[in-house]
């Protein structure tokens, strides 16, 4: 059975339940994620379930599934995920505040043929995110259930004045999991590219040649980042440091790959 690297799993959870259960944890309950590396800007988390022999909370771990104070004192957790019948070995809340930018990067973790699966349910999702996997942005919206193949390359950027909150569930692979992952839903909108503003500002490097031979003509990587962002600005389109710099490894992919039996 083949899988695929994103799914919409045809499943519901109980949205208003699992926010009345986020309205009631306390701003010292989150946490800085451990990958710090990763991240500009507020990147944090709860652990509502995780290894007992975890280095902190919201590390992975090889050890027993433990379940953790906020997941014990509330039930409204486990109610909300009712309808969802996979076994749980982590559950964390991962929040990316306004501005927030994870960079690309992959969970090599997951994988391997026996990997856990990791599934997001978005609890709160301002439009102004693109969550990039492969070059695509998922159309991920409050309440839904997802699949995401994140051993591939993927990375977030939240443009928007709100915090973005996923539940993230790690999943032992199972019968049900799997086809429900193979099946997906049929309704789901396709992925976009995101890049709007990138794409566009490639467009014009394109078709003006003057423009095209002023970037050329910078060797230094950082150097061209910089006048690059200038460049694109002057002309009223704006991207980040760290989307040029995914652009530029997507497209180094692309050039490898075609070489590839």
């Amino acid at each position: 059975m083949s899988r695929p690297v994103f799914s919409r799993l045809p499943v519901a959870v109980d949205l208003p339940l699992l926010l009345q259960a986020l309205a009631a944890i306390g701003e010292d309950a989150w946490h800085a994620h451990f990958n710090s590396d990763y991240y500009a800007g507020d990147w944090s988390g709860v652990a509502l379930v995780s290894a007992a022999d975890a280095l902190t909370e919201l590390s992975p771990g090889r050890g027993e599934s433990l379940l953790r104070a906020p997941w014990l004192r509330d039930p409204r957790w486990q109610q909300g995920l009712r309808d969802l019948p996979v076994e749980i070995v982590s559950a964390r809340l991962l929040r990316l505040g306004p501005g927030g930018q994870i960079h690309e990067h992959r969970d090599y973790d997951l994988g391997g043929p026996a990997a856990d699966l990791r599934l997001h349910i978005p609890l709160l999702s301002p439009p102004k995110v693109d969550f990039m996997l492969d070059g695509q942005r998922m159309p991920m919206t409050a309440g839904e259930c997802w699949f995401l193949d994140l051993s591939r390359p993927h990375r977030v950027d939240n443009r928007d004045t709100q915090a973005r909150v996923h539940l993230v569930l790690d999943c032992r692979p199972g019968d049900w999991l799997e086809q429900a992952i193979v099946d997906g839903v049929s309704t789901t909108p396709q992925p976009g590219s995101g890049d709007g503003a990138l794409l566009q500002f490639q467009s014009l490097v394109a078709s003006d040649l003057q423009l095209s031979k002023t970037l050329q003509g910078l060797p230094d990587t950082e150097v061209f980042i910089t006048r690059t962002l200038e460049l694109a600005a002057e002309r009223g389109l704006e991207f980040s440091r760290e989307e040029l710099r995914a652009g530029m490894r997507s497209g180094r992919r692309r050039w490898n790959e075609q070489w590839s039996a």
